[in-house]
Parts: structure tokens; sequence; C-alpha cells
């Protein structure tokens, strides 16, 4: 309400000082000898000095941003070892931008001045200048080709993978409205088949139970990965267009209904070790104070307040994917190796969840009477007959 206020005070404001200026303009009448719509020296003078003022607006508000924004988390703090990579390959960017900016600019605003319009001056015009065309157009070229190329070398370690390397892990990553799965492969480091025409009870990403490569295959709802790892993420989507995006990690990939995607990386920091980090704390400190206000307010209009918050990886959907969008995210854990094995050694596998889902006990006696009953239910699952390597 108070924000709606103060856009109405600012609109009649402004309408009064326009009416001022047409009050202004009335009182001049008379005492010019022009009194054409046309502007004179004076005018052009007079907005040449306005570009200046421009100018000196625009380079206080960019030091303003810097000095306020510039700490921005995204540009810094990257939990992947091809994160540098990429914020170094912003930080080029942003300041070629400022650099390019702060002098075209000034050089706009400059000969916006210089060249103002003055009674009885003409241009000169010439039809071209191949040196001043080869500079402005070689200069472009080679600073874009730089870029390019460097971020091609960043986008080719990322993307081409040796799925055989041993230290390299597969993951799959299922997306569906709205919520995450991921799916481990095992010690055979080998995901099973999958297909939406399987998913079925607890066998929700819709695994092969019959291939080979799925019996050691683990799903889970919560991501845990090891640090110093590279994991390659196979990404799935049930119905729509979903986007699996890891901000700390600097990675993001559609999720297409009918195909497989990939994206991989390293990550280089624990939750721990990121947790306990000076940037960290200070930004989880600045978000506990917002919400203890908050809560504040809650708490006195009956309501329940906020819990504090914690920091943790999040695996986000980055697409508009239905109502619900705002739901789909799933924690990530970056652990110390061992901490890894640890977690994952007492998951079960997928087949074993559809078995323990099937099964039901040999035999249950009534209590009240006199005649036992036995209740066998047959496990349909189809499952291949191999021998799990531990």
């Amino acid at each position: 309400m108070n924000s709606f206020l103060v856009i109405i005070v600012l609109v009649l404001l402004s309408i009064a000082i326009w009416q001022l200026t047409k009050i202004f303009d009335l009182t001049q009448v008379g005492k010019s000898s022009d009194d054409s719509q046309v502007a004179n020296d004076t005018d052009n003078k007079v907005n040449g000095y306005l570009m200046f003022a421009f100018l000196i607006f625009i380079y206080l508000t960019t030091i303003f941003c810097i000095v306020e924004y510039g700490h921005f988390p995204m540009m810094d703090n990257s939990a992947s070892e091809h994160g540098k990579d990429l914020d170094q390959l912003m930080w080029i960017s942003m300041l070629l931008i400022f650099v390019v900016q702060t002098i075209t600019q000034a050089l706009l605003h400059y000969f916006a001045f210089k060249y103002r319009g003055r009674k009885g001056q003409t241009a000169l015009y010439f039809a071209d200048n191949n040196r001043l065309e080869f500079i402005w157009s070689s200069i472009p070229a080679i600073v874009l080709a730089v870029l390019i190329f460097y971020g091609l070398y960043a986008w080719t370690d990322i993307m081409f993978v040796d799925e055989k390397d041993n230290n390299t892990m597969v993951v799959e990553l299922y997306a569906k409205q709205f919520g995450w799965e991921a799916r481990y492969s095992g010690s055979d480091n080998v995901l099973g088949k999958a297909n939406v025409r399987y998913i079925e009870g607890v066998n929700t990403v819709g695994v092969d139970l019959a291939d080979p490569n799925a019996q050691d295959d683990i799903v889970v709802n919560e991501l845990h990965l090891p640090k110093g790892k590279r994991v390659l993420f196979k990404i799935r989507s049930q119905d729509v267009l979903h986007s699996a995006y890891m901000p700390h990690f600097r990675a993001q990939m559609n999720c297409v209904p009918g195909m497989v995607t990939q994206f991989s990386f390293i990550p280089t920091v624990t939750t721990t070790e990121m947790r306990e980090s000076d940037d960290m704390i200070e930004k989880v400190s600045n978000i506990n104070a917002i919400r203890q206000k908050k809560s504040l307010k809650l708490i006195a209009e009956g309501k329940t307040g906020l819990d504090p918050y914690t920091f943790d990886y999040l695996l986000l959907c980055n697409k508009i994917c239905g109502a619900s969008h705002y739901n789909m995210q799933m924690k990530i854990v970056i652990d110390t190796p061992q901490e890894f094995k640890t977690w994952l050694k007492d998951k079960p596998t997928l087949v074993q969840a559809v078995k323990t889902s099937n099964a039901t006990p040999e035999a249950t006696e009534e209590t009240k009477g006199t005649k036992d009953t036995t209740i066998v239910k047959k496990d349909s699952t189809t499952v291949a007959q191999v021998e799990i390597k531990k």
C-alpha cells in the first residue's frame, strides 16, 4: 500500500512540474525575438551541456553498481573445476564491456556537444574511409574470436568425456513435473536401460529391470557427489521440457522428453567447506537477519515464523515447466570420497527396492478363528540373473 501511495505522489508531482513548465513558457511570450519551434544556437548549446550531465550520471551509476553489487555471488565462489574458467570468461567479458562502454559513451556525448547545431554550419560528408572501416571491423572481430575460442575450449573440456575412465562416475538426473530423482550407475558404472513404459510402483524412473546393467542401479531423492571426481550426468525428462540447473557448479542442460542429454563437472568444494567459507557465512547471516525480521512480523500476526536458513547446494529447474515449477529442486550434498562411499554403501538397489515392495510375509496367522490362512503374493518382477560385483 505504501508503495502505491509513493507512485501516486510521484505521478502527481510529475504533472505539477509539467504544468509549471507550461506556465513558464507562457510568461516568456513576447520576450524573445525568436518565437519559432526551431532550435537555435542557445538551445543546442544547452542540450550539449545536458549531454555531458547525462554522461556524468551514467558514470556515477556505473560506479555505484560496481561498489554496491560488485560482490554478486554468482561471479565467484564456484564449486566446480570448470567454474573458475567460466567465471574468468565472465569477468573478461564484463571488463571489455565496461571499457568499451566508457570510451564509446564519452566519445558519443563529446561529439554530440562539439558538433552541435550552429547557424550557418554545414556537415562534412564523405562516402567512405577504408582505414576507419578496417579498424572498427577488425578489432571487434579479433576480440570476439578470442572470447569464442576461450569458450569453446571450456565447453569441449566439459562435454567430451571418456565414460570408460575409472575416475568418471555416471549418474542419471530424471526430471518430471514437479521433482527430481537421481540414479547411480552402481559398481559397473553403466546405467541400465530405461523407458517411461516401465514406470510402475517404486520403479518411478522406468528402469528396465531385465537389463543386466540395471541390477546395481540405485535411485535416490537426494543427490550426493564425491569431491574431486568427475561426474557425467545423463539427463532425461518424463513429460515436458525441463532444465537441470546447478548454479554453484556453473552447470545447466536442457532435459528433453524422448532423448538423453548430458553434462559433466568435477566438484571441488564440499558442502561443509562452502558453509564455512567467509563469503557464505556473511551471506547466510544477511539472509537470516532478513528472515528474522519477517518472522517477527509473522509471529505478531499469529502465524508461524520462518526457520533459520542453512546453505545447501541445489538442483533447480530453469524452465517454466508448469504451475509448480518453483517446487522443482533437489538437495545436492558434496562429500569427501570416504563420506560418499559410506553414504552410498547402505543404499538398496532399485531391484532390491522393487522386490521388497512386492514381497509379503509368507504366512500370516489369524488371531480370531480356528483355521490358519496363508496369503502369498507372487513376485512378478522380471530381473536379469547376473552376478553383482561387490
